[in-house]
């Protein structure tokens, strides 16, 4: 081949160029698709914030504190249009990340692109994304709101109506990144999503609302949204393993024999809660080396990518940091010659081994749950939740014994200082407080002004009542979805009228039935945990030492509650944990009615600073003023410093990551509570 030729070599399309971004409110929002757009993204990426995505309105309780933190604020069509101003909805396409309210988001998008001009048939060219996996919500991610019947005939309905509707959209994204987050090895992170992809589309079938020969037409929208790891062979060979089985179950399960709708088409989103805080500037090669897992391999390779920023261990990342982010992709796909190539591992006899074996443990193990009576039955009685709580907790404890080596944390600790953290307060983007306050006004106003010109949207009541009729019967639930949104009805609206029909759900813990965690080499130092915890409880006069753990706020992210949890059970602590989405109230009443001796609460969302005061305030206007309370999340410097000013005990982050250190912790703040001299507990 001659240098000419090697030049002009055919480069195949690159994926999708995505950044995950949403916060504060619609407009902040939409500069910042603008903004992304601009600089060269060729997909828009929406994050939503919780209330958004737990159905409440912002001037609920348990919205306090997360309006406009981890994503944008949409609470009616008001929200959505501002959102997307500017942006031709037919031009672009969008992933939302949304699930138990995708039927509700994708209506007002709809909506919105009908106002932006689109007919029928324009609408029918609408493509983009809604996540809509609402089995992953009850084991890792924690937005469920309905219980998981009725949540699956959200989804069902939802996919139905786009088949018909919306042919190039992705109804559904079957996620298994959050399950890899909560703990899943790759097999279990293969056979729970692929699970709960088959109980989706027997859901979907076996509600009759598709025909017999346009089933290929749904399998061939299914997609699904993975995580990628910095175990990056390792990785590029699941989701080898991943489309073989897709392929493999949708030929011999449902009989497509179409290769087009048996692909398996998949977007990613490398790892984020695998960044560090500790040297984060080691997070940039971590990213890359896991965009390589879902890049390298054309046979299976990401339909779309998104990539975490290096600083979001930290905090919010800023639009510089995302942009970096983006141009890491961009020196791939354009200055690297990958896409010149076919698959590079083809015929390598080290990838098919483990491609192998990753299929048949991944089979053995759906099997495992088709016989305990499918997906649904192993989310209710808590199979699922059990195995990813128990295996984060294993490899938290390979961590902490060195076994499994993360640079900068427990190895290479040492560091010169980083100019990128020299100043911690300008590394991340800070949402402004008084951000939530105006999105309140705001949806105030659209309530007392959605009847009047120039909206003149009809009263919701009796959309919000056919809804309601609509959930209690047996018909598709998006055209009343529609209806609801043209009638200017709220998010909030929108979710209440369905929990009024379908109730609403709490998920199985995972805590209770998870094993002792800690093996035989933390021997000694667990050991001299539960000896302060066994002394410290005779000291007390008290069987056992009791500890709260809490999650305030709207936070599903339970991984640091549950290991801290489960560690402190293997303690010697009585440990009471209710799980996810608590108020502060709830969460001192509980406190104060089991007399627990400490209090651990876990936010991740940023909520920190107004939930956190909150509970403390509540504790000294009940006369427990001396109960000791921590807290654990992603809470940068300059919050932590303001915290422990206002009295809580100790602060933990991402860098702490001995947990039995951090139980011994808590026994030392028990003892300093209660006024008993210090214990050593060995190293």
């Amino acid at each position: 081949m001659t240098d000419h030729e090697t030049a002009v070599r055919q480069k195949d399309r690159p994926w999708l160029m995505r950044t995950y971004a949403g916060h504060s409110s619609a407009e902040a929002s939409n500069a910042l698709y603008r903004q992304g757009l601009a600089k060269g993204q060729t997909g828009l990426s929406v994050a939503f914030d919780l209330p958004t995505q737990t159905g409440y309105d912002p001037d609920h309780v348990l919205a306090r504190g997360e309006v406009g933190r981890v994503g944008v604020p949409v609470s009616h069509l008001g929200d959505m249009r501002r959102l997307f101003e500017g942006i031709p909805l037919e031009r672009t396409n969008t992933s939302m990340t949304i699930n138990a309210t995708a039927m509700w988001l994708l209506a007002l998008y709809q909506v919105v692109a009908e106002e932006q001009g689109l007919d029928e048939g324009a609408l029918a060219q609408l493509s983009g994304t809604t996540q809509n996996d609402i089995v992953k919500e009850y084991l890792s991610r924690g937005t469920y709101v309905f219980p998981p019947g009725p949540s699956l005939r959200l989804t069902t309905d939802l996919i139905a109506y786009t088949v018909h509707h919306m042919p190039k959209w992705n109804p559904v994204n079957i996620c298994s990144y959050h399950l890899q987050e909560a703990g899943a090895t790759p097999v279990q992170e293969i056979a729970f999503a692929l699970s709960t992809a088959t109980a989706v589309l027997d859901a979907v079938f076996a509600s009759g609302q598709i025909p017999p020969e346009r089933r290929g037409d749904v399998v061939g929208r299914i997609s699904f949204f993975v995580n990628a790891g910095v175990r990056f062979v390792e990785e590029m060979c699941k989701m080898r393993a991943f489309a073989r089985l897709w392929e493999r179950i949708t030929r011999e399960r449902y009989g497509i024999e179409d290769p087009r709708q048996r692909r398996f088409r998949y977007g990613v989103q490398v790892n984020s809660l695998g960044l560090t805080e500790s040297q984060p500037e080691n997070n940039v090669q971590r990213i890359v080396l896991e965009m390589l897992a879902v890049t390298l391999s054309k046979d299976a390779r990401a339909r779309a990518v998104q990539l975490p920023a290096w600083n979001e261990a930290l905090g919010l990342p800023r639009p510089w940091d995302q942009q970096w982010s983006l141009r890491i992709q961009q020196v791939l796909a354009h200055e690297s010659d990958l896409l010149e190539y076919d698959d590079l591992f083809a015929g390598s006899r080290v990838v098919e081994a483990e491609v192998t074996a990753l299929q048949e443990r991944a089979l053995a193990e759906m099997d495992r749950i088709e016989e305990m009576g499918g997906l649904l039955a192993a989310v209710e009685s808590g199979y699922l939740k059990g195995q990813l709580v128990a295996s984060h907790a294993a490899r938290r404890a390979r961590i902490e014994s060195g076994e499994e080596k993360i640079v900068g944390v427990n190895c290479y600790e040492t560091t010169e200082p980083s100019p990128l953290t020299a100043d911690l307060d300008t590394a991340v983007q800070q949402v402004d407080p008084a951000g939530q306050s105006r999105v309140v006004a705001a949806l105030e106003e659209w309530r007392a002004t959605r009847y009047q010109p120039p909206f003149n949207h009809p009263r919701p009541c009796k959309a919000l009542e056919r809804l309601k009729k609509a959930a209690a019967g047996t018909e598709n639930l998006m055209e009343a979805t529609l209806e609801c949104a043209r009638a200017g009805a709220t998010t909030g609206e929108w979710a209440g009228a369905l929990r009024e029909v379908f109730g609403e759900y709490r998920a199985p813990t995972g805590v209770t039935s998870t094993a002792a965690a800690v093996p035989s080499w933390d021997g000694g130092r667990l050991a001299g945990v539960r000896a302060a915890v066994d002394r410290t409880a005779a000291d007390l006069g008290c069987g056992r030492l009791r500890l709260l753990v809490g999650k305030p706020g709207l936070d599903g992210h339970s991984n640091g509650a549950e290991q801290i949890a489960v560690r402190a059970r293997d303690a010697g602590f009585e440990v009471l944990y209710q799980g996810i989405r608590l108020t502060p109230e709830e969460i001192v009443g509980a406190a104060l009615a089991e007399d627990v001796h400490c209090v651990g609460l876990s936010i991740l969302s940023g909520a920190h600073t107004e939930l956190v005061p909150d509970v403390l305030r509540r504790l000294r206007a009940a006369g427990a003023a001396d109960l000791p309370v921590i807290v654990g999340g992603i809470i940068p410097d300059g919050d932590a410093k303001a915290l422990l000013r206002a009295g809580v005990a100790a602060v933990f982050t991402p860098k702490d990551f001995g947990i039995t250190e951090i139980v011994g912790r808590i026994v030392d703040e028990i003892r300093q509570a209660s006024k008993l001299d210090p214990v050593e507990v060995p190293a």
